[in-house]
């Protein structure tokens, strides 16, 4: 399968960074199934920054010889163990098992203010996961070990903008 990085410059060799933000899956390197998710970030990432420009970055992943060797964590949807998870590893406090890849929907713009009101304790999961139903969610797939990243065979980056 074809996976996507989007960022302000072109990532030949993805590493695993400590992020100054709580992310979804955790520190990592995060890519998608999808090339236009990735343009959408590449373009994000390039105007916040304020330098580079919006490029995306492509790989070659193969999900079944990888599942052989690493510990990989799938979230079909966006239930209940998706809210916690992605919820615990927000706040910093996820205390589960290790994964070297974590693969499920990605938490957007839209759905940021159902998981903030969730952690904040204004929503209960119920409501949340009534809210979060309807969303269409994109995949992601968070690589969160130097071993993961072996997997990831770089092919080409294209400039977008």
């Amino acid at each position: 399968m074809i996976l996507y990085h989007g960022s302000n410059v072109e990532v030949k060799e993805p590493k695993v960074l400590a992020s100054n933000r709580a992310l979804d899956f955790g520190a990592g390197f995060y890519t998608t199934s999808s090339e236009g998710q990735a343009k959408r970030w590449a373009t994000l990432q390039a105007r916040r920054r304020r330098t580079g420009k919006p490029i995306v970055s492509g790989y070659e992943f193969n999900l079944e010889e990888a599942s052989q060797v690493l510990s990989i964590h799938r979230f079909k949807e966006a239930d209940a163990d998706w809210l916690e998870f992605v919820s615990a590893n927000r706040r910093g406090s996820y205390g589960g098992p290790p994964h070297d890849v974590v693969i499920g929907p990605v938490a957007n713009d839209n759905t940021m203010p159902v998981i903030n009101d969730f952690m904040a304790g204004v929503i209960d999961e119920e409501t949340a996961l009534i809210l979060l139903k309807p969303q269409k969610l994109v995949d992601q797939y968070a690589f969160l070990t130097d071993s993961a990243l072996r997997h990831l065979t770089f092919l080409e980056a294209r400039l977008y903008g």
